[in-house]
């Protein structure tokens, strides 16, 4: 039949279940629809029937009729290409890993982890949609920034959340994120150490350096380093908290001298300074990499490609982002 795709699964791509990958490659096609052409054999593995919770392999070919919906990558997952699509169809298009303990999600800027004021979708509600056959819903062990974009781990049992958890709690999590900030550090890569403490102000909690002692600070130490600058304008960092502070990286930018761009809580440009033209007023700030003790044994590393608008302004700015992967 004319139309008909041979899909490879890919190595990153091992476990996962059959109608998960489709809703990664395919996020318009209907479950209901998948039914039918599984159903009908027309959707195969290595020419055998398969079923909807069927485990993929990688080096597998995945029979695909022609299917009338759009592939996977034919527009940016941002919060607003979202706003019209069921919670489980986002969290398929976000994923970036699956085990049957963990799943490690890609979120878009400007979608918020939890619920609060002004909130009205958030991750933790959308993974109700994502309960297992034990009626488990999948746990959040860390957060981010509504404005921050990037990798966001998801515990899938309650012993994957405390042992995630306790991995956080301790330190064993490297997170590395990557950053546009204004000007150029003066050193090529330092550590940040200092004494925050939050404050609720009009426009919602701000954080600010504190006094060693001041009561309420708790210590924060952040190290970073420069991959690229544009003149002295711009930089690009790659920053990574060593504790986990609220708007720990952010405060820490501004703090020496460089804030992030687009950040609209620690961003103070001279009235001399213009914003680059051609980039969007966004929060230049992403989760870039995870790396973990996984909860039964080795070690997840997953990496988030950048969103759009820092996509946007990587480009513009001639960055690679091949020059930002760190060999580790």
């Amino acid at each position: 039949m004319a139309g008909v795709e041979q899909i490879k699964v890919e190595a990153g791509e091992a476990g996962m279940r059959l109608d998960r990958w489709f809703k990664t490659h395919f996020p318009g096609l209907g479950f209901v629809q998948l039914q039918k052409l599984l159903r009908s054999g027309q959707v195969r593995i290595d020419g055998g029937r398969a079923k909807a919770d069927t485990r993929i392999e990688p080096g597998q070919l995945i029979r695909v009729p022609p299917l009338g919906v759009d592939k996977k990558g034919e527009g940016p997952l941002t919060a607003r290409t979202i706003r019209n699509q069921d919670d489980g169809d986002v969290l398929a298009q976000m994923l970036l890993y699956e085990d049957p303990k963990v799943f490690v999600f890609n979120k878009p800027a400007g979608l918020a982890v939890q619920g609060g004021s002004g909130v009205s979708r958030h991750v933790d509600d959308m993974l109700e949609a994502w309960r297992n056959q034990k009626g488990e819903k999948p746990r959040l062990v860390h957060r981010l920034d509504r404005d921050t974009s990037g990798v966001l781990v998801v515990a899938r049992t309650r012993l994957a959340a405390m042992k995630l958890a306790e991995a956080f709690r301790g330190r064993d999590a490297k997170k590395t994120y990557w950053a546009l900030v204004k000007g150029v550090p003066k050193k090529r890569e330092d550590k940040i150490s200092t004494w925050l403490i939050k404050e609720a102000t009009p426009d919602g909690d701000r954080v600010r350096v504190a006094q060693h002692g001041e009561r309420g600070a708790d210590h924060a130490v952040s190290y970073y380093r420069v991959i690229e600058q544009a003149a002295q304008s711009l930089a690009w960092l790659e920053m990574e908290p060593h504790t986990g502070r609220t708007h720990q990286l952010r405060v820490h930018a501004a703090h020496i001298g460089c804030p992030i761009i687009g950040d609209p809580k620690y961003f103070e440009a001279d009235t001399n300074w213009d914003f680059p033209g051609g980039m969007q007023n966004r929060l230049h700030l992403h989760a870039r990499r995870i790396r973990i003790p996984h909860p039964d044994k080795g070690v997840i590393d997953v990496t988030a490609p950048l969103p759009p608008h820092m996509r946007q302004s990587w480009n513009l700015l001639g960055f690679d982002e091949a020059s930002g992967e760190s060999e580790e």
